[in-house]
């Protein structure tokens, strides 16, 4: 599971604050990663000996994305979903996500009710609230 969190910096280091669209943007360069073949140096591919991508030689599945939002009010927290949201449109980003589930969730809403509880909002379905550990395929 890759776990990342989104804390709006204090006013004096605003410049490091993940913004909506940033934050969003991670998705992309989650998208690339997942398909992401390294090439072998030196060698060419052949049929018998057929490239895989990288993260498959240390994990089964590709870990599901888990966005822990921190750091903004309750208006904040919409606007970062809403902009992954809108990220799900591309079309890259929509095939990743039918294998991958992205998930996202207020730190408050996982400290008060912890990680386990149903919590967890599909990027792709925001309205709807899962528990992390059903929600592959979701």
């Amino acid at each position: 599971m890759l776990c990342l969190t989104s804390r709006a910096a204090p006013p004096s280091r605003a410049s490091h604050t993940r913004g909506p669209e940033r934050l969003a943007a991670k998705l992309t360069s989650y998208a690339h990663l997942h398909g992401y073949i390294p090439a072998l140096p030196g060698r060419r591919p052949t049929v018998q000996e057929p490239r895989t991508e990288g993260w498959r030689t240390r994990y089964p599945l590709f870990p599901r994305l888990l966005f822990v939002l921190d750091g903004t009010g309750p208006t904040g927290i919409e606007n970062r979903i809403s902009a992954l949201r809108a990220a799900t449109r591309e079309l890259a980003l929509y095939a990743f996500l039918r294998e991958v589930p992205a998930l996202v969730a207020p730190l408050t809403d996982l400290l008060q009710d912890g990680p386990s509880a149903p919590v967890w909002r599909p990027v792709r379905d925001p309205d709807s609230r899962v528990s992390w550990d059903l929600s592959r395929g979701t």
